[in-house]
């Protein structure tokens, strides 16, 4: 880098060794009882705590387009009257066209819908991290079960503050989406070392692993294949339709809705899943 710099005078030099011998760029000194005054940050709510009073089921992607948010919209379908929390930003949402009727936006920035038994919930601003996402609206009567479509990536949150970090981190049962592909199952293997592997449960879109060529196979890693050998494996059917158009208001595909509730199952196997923060 190139500093500009100027001739400086001897009579210029002179007055700035008087000034300095005179004590005026001295700065002054903070007494005991002083401190330099420091930016503040902006004031944050105490409680950043989510306390619902339903069961909470997260459900996160291992990488982007993995199927998570219709497998998300499955399993609550199953488990009606139940929702949905999509936590990513508005410019990846998964449920903008999903709602049947659009209920409007919630004191708390909620964008809100339902499809029959379903309620659907997602931000409608953006936020630069998860941690600054406003807490949730409480579910409507009758509610079983929020199904959280976390959104974002496992490493990332948990690194973070907020609601949502904590939720996760406090779950029993957590699902993990991911693809039957080489990348997709690298990412499946490192988001599975992020966690106890006994509180996941893997959903992997594509065919069963005993059907997959040999290349598919050998990409399995450890915690992976341990979790496979577990039996906490639920094989999620690819859907030409809802690859193509996304989720719409349209029924889900029954063999999706199937595999929410094989989801289900396992989870109700290893044991409830969390019920609110108290």
């Amino acid at each position: 880098m190139t500093i500009a710099t100027r001739a400086v005078g001897i009579d210029e030099l002179r007055r700035a060794w008087c000034a300095v011998q005179e004590g005026q760029f001295l700065l002054p000194r903070p007494t005991e009882r002083e401190t330099v005054p420091r930016p503040t940050a902006p004031a944050v709510a105490d409680d950043r705590t989510w306390h619902p009073g339903e069961t909470v089921l997260p459900v996160v992607g291992c990488l982007p387009q993995a199927g998570a948010t219709s497998l998300a919209l499955a399993i609550a379908t199953h488990e009606a009257p139940a929702r949905v929390i999509e936590c990513s930003p508005p410019t990846a949402s998964g449920l903008a066209g999903a709602a049947t009727a659009e209920l409007g936006t919630t004191s708390s920035g909620w964008i809100v819908g339902r499809r029959d038994q379903v309620h659907l919930a997602r931000p409608g601003t953006h936020h630069r991290d998860a941690g600054l996402l406003p807490l949730p609206d409480d579910a409507a009567t009758g509610t079983s079960l929020s199904v959280l479509d976390v959104g974002w990536e496992l490493g990332q949150l948990m690194a973070l503050g907020g609601w949502l970090s904590a939720t996760v981190d406090a779950a029993p049962r957590v699902v993990l989406v991911g693809t039957a592909t080489v990348p997709g199952l690298r990412r499946l293997e490192t988001t599975l070392n992020l966690l106890d592997p006994a509180r996941a449960i893997v959903a992997v879109r594509g065919s069963d692993p005993r059907r997959w060529p040999h290349e598919l196979t050998t990409a399995m890693g450890p915690a992976t294949g341990d979790q496979h050998r577990a039996g906490r494996w639920v094989v999620v059917p690819h859907d030409k339709r809802l690859a193509l158009r996304g989720i719409d208001s349209k029924p889900l595909p029954p063999a999706l809705v199937a595999a929410g509730r094989e989801v289900l199952r396992h989870v109700s196997a290893a044991g409830h899943p969390q019920r609110g923060n108290s």
